[in-house]
C-alpha cells in the first residue's frame, strides 16, 4: 500500500511514517504543507492520503481543499482525514463527494497502531472509517433538525451508527447481541425511512447516509 502523508508536526508525522512503515506501507511522501500535499497527490499517486486537516500556510483547511482538489484530478482517491476536533462542515465536504474510500478519525482518539492501520488499509481499498464521535455529532445534528432520522427507532439509531463506522453486518450483529437476519431488517428499514435506495455496496450505502444526515 502506497502512501502519502501530510502532518505538519515533526513528530507526530515522524512518527506515523514510522508506525506505516513498520506494517509494511511505502511511504512515498511524507509533507508539512498544503502546497507539498498538492504536488505530492499530483505527482505520485498514491493508494490513500492520510492528511491533517489544518496546514500550513494557511493553517485553516488547507489539507483538506488540497485532497479535495485532487480527488477532482483523480475521481475516487482514498482519503484518510486526521484532525483535533469534529469539524461538521469538513466531514460534509468529504462525505459529499461520494467516489471513493473516505475516513475521518480525530487525532486524540486513535489509541491503537493495529486499529489505525486498519483503518487507512479499509480506506485504501475503497472503504470507510469514521470516528464514532464524529457520527455521534452527525446523528445529533440530524435529530435537532427533525429530518426524517426522527422516523428511526432506537435501535435502527444504534444500528445507522455502527453502519456509518464501517461495520458488517455481522460485525454490528455480534456488537447488539443481535442476529444477522435482524440487523439486515433494521438495516432495510432504515433505507426505506431515510428514503436511500438500497444497494449491495455497503461503502456507498454509509457515504450516502452519512451525507444525507449532514446536508444543509
Amino acid at each position: 500500500m502506497r502512501v502519502v502523508l501530510a502532518e505538519d508536526l515533526f513528530l507526530l508525522r515522524d512518527g506515523l511514517v514510522r508506525l506505516l512503515e513498520a506494517y509494511g506501507c511505502e511511504m512515498l511522501a511524507a509533507v508539512a504543507t498544503g502546497p507539498e500535499l498538492s504536488r505530492a497527490l499530483a505527482e505520485l499517486e498514491p493508494d490513500v492520503a492520510v492528511v491533517d486537516v489544518r496546514l500550513p500556510p494557511s493553517h485553516t483547511d488547507e489539507g483538506l481543499q488540497c485532497a479535495l482538489a485532487a480527488r477532482r484530478a483523480r475521481p475516487g482517491l482514498p482519503v484518510l482525514v486526521l484532525s483535533q476536533h469534529v469539524e461538521r462542515l469538513y466531514a460534509r465536504e468529504l462525505l459529499a463527494d461520494g467516489d471513493g474510500g473516505v475516513g475521518y478519525l480525530l487525532k486524540d482518539r486513535v489509541f491503537d497502531a493495529d486499529r489505525f492501520v486498519d483503518a487507512v488499509r479499509r480506506v485504501a481499498a475503497g472503504g470507510t472509517a469514521m470516528d464514532p464521535q464524529v457520527i455521534s455529532q452527525l446523528l445529533d445534528r440530524g435529530r435537532a433538525r427533525d429530518e426524517p432520522l426522527g422516523r428511526l427507532t432506537p435501535r435502527e439509531l444504534e444500528v445507522l451508527e455502527l453502519m456509518a463506522q464501517g461495520r458488517s453486518n455481522t460485525a454490528i450483529a455480534a456488537q447488539l447481541l443481535v442476529t444477522e437476519r435482524a440487523v439486515a431488517k433494521h438495516t432495510s428499514n432504515i433505507f426505506a425511512k431515510l428514503d436511500l435506495k438500497v444497494s449491495d455496496d455497503d461503502n456507498r450505502r454509509v457515504l450516502a447516509v452519512l451525507a444525507y444526515l449532514d446536508r444543509t
